[in-house]
């Protein structure tokens, strides 16, 4: 009995100090983390600002369009050929847009709706993560809009615009602050229609005397899901309070032109603007008339409703060129009035397409003149199309403005 004794209270420190080891591991591992308020705060990681162009004189955009995303490798692509299909899905994807950032090495990725398919993605956030997942790997600035499906799955429009947003590299915004005007006063005081209506701008090149000059605005616009109209299912539109919006923006910008003001005696052109909404518009069907560049395959999906967009863009006078999506097929380029409209083509795998026919990327590249002594505003506006091919074929060339 003593030598019992004895052994328990040799013991008896090791087994306290096992219990002080185990209620640390309790503390540390498991409650700490099930206390609220105690997770690590993620901070955004933040895009090199301002937007600006290049010491060689160019700023080149990468419109992705349509991808469709769903839950990654376990969603199956859609209209490749039968010796393609086994292996393909969301992954595809991935991998092509992986490919064109790697190639193109854009300044800006711009995603132009649909980017998830709501239908396949159990969970939106987690599918919208990793639609744009190159994009956050590059590092690269990327500005997103919402088509028609986006907001099928778990979040409604405007928390997914909200976490856009908020993702690292993301200078997509949920809609303009009312005193985002060229000058910085107020330019309207009634809500504006959506979630996804913006402008960003780019700046000139470093080292010239455009350094902190906005010389390229780009605008980008929800055109909406679908609606009704007269007991008859549509596609959404453009309404006229973004109109507004848009028309404001531009007489800022007129009334506030750094232009005025001859550079080295040369007067530079008035600043441009680019577009990008998902929905086409009504008049684009008119194209089918007119000579385009890119193929035109299958009909125009707009809304019933023509709410003036085109008549709009034409009186602001700035905006040169618009990039759609939506219609996956359609991949042309065609000029109204003075603008053209160009569609991106269908980017993603799990996105309806055509067997055979190339999953592609739009790109956009903006170029400055040059003056005797330094950069000048943007001289020429071309685009072409890379598809996913062995070599990220390059086609259909062409100048929209200069």
């Amino acid at each position: 009995m003593e030598g019992s004794a004895r052994e328990k209270w040799l013991t008896l420190p090791f087994f306290i100090a096992f219990l002080f080891a185990v209620l640390y591991l309790l503390q540390t591992l498991i409650l700490e983390n099930l206390m609220v308020g105690n997770t690590e705060a993620k901070i955004k990681r933040k895009p090199d600002l301002p937007l600006r162009f290049n010491s060689n004189g160019t700023f080149k955009i990468l419109q992705v369009a349509d991808m469709h995303y769903g839950n990654g490798i376990v969603t199956r692509c859609r209209d490749v050929l039968p010796s393609e299909f086994e292996f393909c899905s969301d992954l595809n994807t991935t991998q092509f847009l992986r490919r064109v950032i790697k190639a193109e090495k854009p300044d800006l990725i711009v995603f132009t709706g649909d980017n998830i398919f709501g239908p396949s993605a159990a969970d939106a956030a987690e599918s919208l993560a990793k639609a744009v997942s190159p994009a956050l790997e590059s590092r690269i600035p990327w500005a997103a809009i919402l088509g028609n499906h986006d907001q099928e799955s778990t979040m409604s429009r405007e928390e997914l615009m909200s976490f856009i947003s908020l993702m690292d590299y993301s200078v997509s915004q949920i809609n303009p602050s009312m005193s985002d005007s060229a000058d910085g006063v107020e330019t309207s005081t009634v809500a504006i229609d959506g979630f996804g209506n913006y402008n960003l701008r780019v700046q000139g090149a470093f080292g010239s005397d455009l350094a902190n000059t906005s010389i390229l605005n780009l605008l980008f616009l929800d055109s909406g899901d679908r609606a009704t109209v007269n007991g008859v299912r549509t596609y959404g539109w453009i309404k006229e309070s973004q109109l507004h919006w848009l028309r404001s923006f531009s007489e800022g910008l007129k009334g506030n032109e750094w232009d005025r003001e001859p550079l080295y005696g040369i007067t530079l052109a008035p600043t441009p603007a680019l577009a990008f909404f998902h929905i086409p518009i009504p008049e684009i069907r008119q194209l089918w008339y007119k000579k385009i560049v890119g193929q035109y395959q299958e009909g125009v999906a707009c809304s019933v409703v023509n709410s003036g967009v085109l008549p709009a863009l034409v009186s602001m006078g700035d905006v040169k060129a618009v990039f759609i999506g939506h219609d996956h097929t359609n991949d042309f380029c065609g000029e109204l009035d003075g603008i053209w409209f160009c569609y991106g083509g269908g980017f993603g795998y799990h996105a309806y397409g055509k067997a055979g026919w190339s999953r592609r990327a739009r790109i956009i590249l903006a170029e400055l003149g040059r003056g005797e002594k330094a950069w000048m505003g943007v001289e020429r506006i071309k685009t072409w199309k890379c598809l996913d091919d062995e070599n990220l074929s390059k086609i259909d060339e062409q100048i929209l403005w200069h």
